[in-house]
């Protein structure tokens, strides 16, 4: 178990540190459940009351807010607890599960594929025909990869993922468990003839930036022709659909639930909320966020919130649902 001083958190986090406790710690837990040997947060103060009765023997607390430490009990005060929450879990993230060969001998790898320095592929692993992994890609065990994708270095994909032919897969990212890029997308028309339905194939591909991670359990469908993109340092949370030919920039967030019908572009930095659902051919410019729960069914503007079904500006809708309580109460 990893264990630090006061001090040699404060080092790493680079606060000011107010008191002192002579208790090791020995990870991060919540207020009203942390024991002596634990660190918590205090990023709002709506929880500064819950310092006092809290076994804690620290507290990251932002600047703004009025905590004092007790005896054998320390603060450090920063400008933002969340961030510095944040650096202090990854010095007590535990070691990913480690793949102890190289290749498993239950992996099957086409003899054409191109296998960079330091990879690791886990048992029951499938690259096909001229594949290309990066430098140190790690393959947990059963992830498949379909003929002529690339992948690129340091990515991390783990079990269940299937990756299927052609996609582009850029450095440095993860896709979490059950991933799915590069299925048809869903594409059908009525026959002519009146009998049923026609499928329309999807012959174009996938193509994902750098720094991307995708939740477990999410889809990214190809292309009907181009290429569905999602953009460098995008974030995707757990079961998220982004359909056919959708197009995400930079630092794009998609929280759990959320979807995108076929054809929609998002700007750089767009925040979409839980469960939101985003009509196909809707363009939502840079830095516009979407509430959770919402229906967008047409343009977002650059820097706009909106919220609702329909989804219109935030101020509008929360209007509507002030007026609408106090009609109720009438």
């Amino acid at each position: 178990m990893k264990s630090y001083s006061i001090q040699e958190i404060n080092s790493i986090l680079n606060g000011e540190l107010l008191g002192t406790t002579s208790h090791k710690i020995t990870g991060p837990e919540h207020l009203s459940k942390a024991t002596e040997n634990q660190i918590s947060f205090i990023g709002n103060k709506k929880f500064v009351h819950l310092w006092k009765s809290s076994k804690a023997s620290v507290a990251i607390v932002n600047l703004n807010l009025l905590v004092e430490p007790t005896e054998n009990r320390a603060i450090i005060k920063v400008k933002d607890a969340d961030l510095a929450m944040a650096k202090l879990l990854e010095v007590f993230n535990p070691d990913l599960p480690k793949l102890e060969q190289d290749i498993h001998p239950t992996a099957v790898i086409d003899e054409t594929a191109k296998i960079g320095a330091h990879c690791k592929i886990g048992a029951n692993c499938y690259v096909g025909k001229n594949v290309e992994l990066g430098d140190n890609v790690h393959l947990y065990p059963n992830v498949v990869i379909f003929e002529a994708s690339k992948i690129g270095y340091r990515t991390v994909i783990w079990s269940g993922t299937v990756i299927r032919e052609r996609t582009e897969i850029g450095n440095d990212c993860i896709f979490h468990l059950n991933v799915s890029i590069g299925a048809d997308g869903f594409g059908y028309r009525p026959k002519e003839d009146g009998s049923g339905l026609l499928k329309v194939p999807h012959i174009g591909n996938v193509i994902i930036g750098n720094n991307v991670e995708i939740g477990a359990n999410s889809s990214v469908d190809r292309a009907k022709f181009s290429a569905t993109i999602i953009g460098d340092g995008c974030k995707i949370d757990n079961l998220v659909q982004i359909a056919h030919n959708c197009v995400l920039g930079r630092s794009c967030i998609m929280a759990g639930s959320s979807g995108l019908a076929g054809s929609v572009t998002l700007g750089d930095g767009v925040i979409i909320g839980g469960a939101s659902s985003i009509k196909d051919h809707v363009t939502i410019g840079s830095g516009a966020v979407v509430g959770g729960g919402s229906g967008v069914m047409s343009d977002v503007p650059a820097g706009k919130t909106v919220v609702g079904y329909p989804a219109t500006d935030a101020r509008d809708t929360f209007r509507q649902w002030v007026a609408i309580k106090k009609l109720g109460k009438a």
